[in-house]
């Protein structure tokens, strides 16, 4: 796929800590509405591409691109501005708060009211208020928590807490969503749950997600395709049925290389 074509792409992207290569010479395209997962072993690069992608960690070498522009030495803060959100493995969230003031903090890339403007509280910013106030609550009303909405964050179920940081990045419009471990934590059903958030996010929302994720069942549920790295190179990449069957995917997975299938014996 060409670089014109891709919504997302990471060209030989590379990530050096002193002398330990974390990633190296990575390529990837995303298609515009799709879900991309990458998985991988632990140690395998796939969170350093997360903090490159959101600008944590600026590359070693190779670029991002992202709706046409070169995004890899953007200012971390104008990434929000850009369309391009993310949750984390730990939950991020302000436990002392309650879960709409939470989805309000997620609205900050949207603020563009001057100081002076907000300090005299003009027509402008109560109309700014509302606006924020009406997105945060299409997306309780999309994800289900109005039971929640005035609870604060440390008062909620683990489970509710993984939605809730979900709707956060919502609450920024992105064009991207980038989930990094949406499982993490979660039972089985709040796993299956967790999927049928992001095939709703997919197909009733139109964004476009990258994934991390170690649970494959999930994986496999919601992804479009799939990449596999292992100790910071690419694997294999395609469908998620093409990347687990694949030999080295295998041996990357359980540390040797998959065993023959057993010959039949003859008829006698």
């Amino acid at each position: 796929m060409s670089q014109d074509e891709s919504y997302f792409a990471a060209r030989d992207l590379s990530m050096r800590f002193g002398g330990i290569r974390a990633v190296e010479g990575v390529t990837f395209d995303v298609r515009k509405g799709e879900v991309f997962s990458i998985i991988g072993p632990n140690g395998a690069g796939k969170t350093t591409i997360f903090n490159m992608i959101s600008r944590i960690y600026t590359p070693s070498g190779g670029s991002l691109h992202f709706a046409g522009q070169d995004i890899t030495r953007i200012a971390p803060h104008r990434i929000a501005g850009l369309g391009i959100a993310r949750t984390f493995q730990n939950i991020e969230l302000f436990s002392h708060a309650t879960l709409l003031q939470n989805l309000l903090i997620g609205r900050h890339a949207h603020s563009h009211v001057p100081i002076l403007s907000q300090l005299a509280f003009l027509p402008s910013v109560r109309q700014a208020e509302i606006d924020h106030r009406r997105k945060a609550e299409e997306v309780i009303e999309f994800l289900g928590l109005q039971r929640y909405r005035d609870q604060l964050i440390a008062n909620l179920p683990y489970g509710v807490r993984k939605v809730v940081e979900l709707g956060r990045a919502l609450c920024i419009e992105p064009k991207l969503l980038l989930l990094d471990e949406p499982s993490s934590g979660l039972n089985v059903e709040e796993t299956e749950e967790m999927g049928f958030w992001i095939q709703d996010i997919q197909k009733d929302l139109g964004i476009t997600i990258i994934m991390v994720e170690h649970d494959m069942k999930l994986v496999s549920a919601v992804s479009n395709r799939v990449l596999a790295l292992n100790q910071g190179r690419i694997l294999s990449m395609g469908t998620s049925a093409q990347v687990q069957s694949d030999p080295e995917v295998i041996r990357a997975y359980i540390g040797g290389a998959p065993e023959p299938a057993p010959e039949k014996e003859a008829a006698i």
